[in-house]
């Protein structure tokens, strides 16, 4: 089991937070899928690119999707697939709940 101190705890909740937006979760979601640029983000979330671009920053910021760049394109995937499984399991226990 992992370590539960002040400082793990502390990085769960800023994981927590960070996905704390069903836009974020659906980033998640298409990531978890496959690497994608931002207007493929913006096709399969029907959102703006100014909106899918700050959800982004905040994924980024919680180190839970990373971007690199292939010649002018940015690509943008998942640290790990821990993430898509925080997610995944979150919405099957919101689907049971209901």
């Amino acid at each position: 089991m992992p370590t539960t101190d002040a400082a793990a705890l502390g990085r769960a909740t800023d994981i927590f937070k960070a996905l704390s937006n069903p836009r974020r979760l659906a980033i998640v979601r298409e990531l978890a899928r496959g690497d994608r640029q931002v207007h493929e983000l913006v096709e399969a979330l029907e959102t703006a690119q100014p909106r899918v671009s700050e959800h982004l920053a905040i994924l980024r910021g919680a180190r839970l999707v990373e971007a690199r760049r292939e010649g002018r394109a940015v690509i943008y995937h998942l640290v790990d697939e821990h993430v898509a499984h925080i997610v995944e399991d979150a919405l099957i226990h919101a689907d049971e709940a209901h």
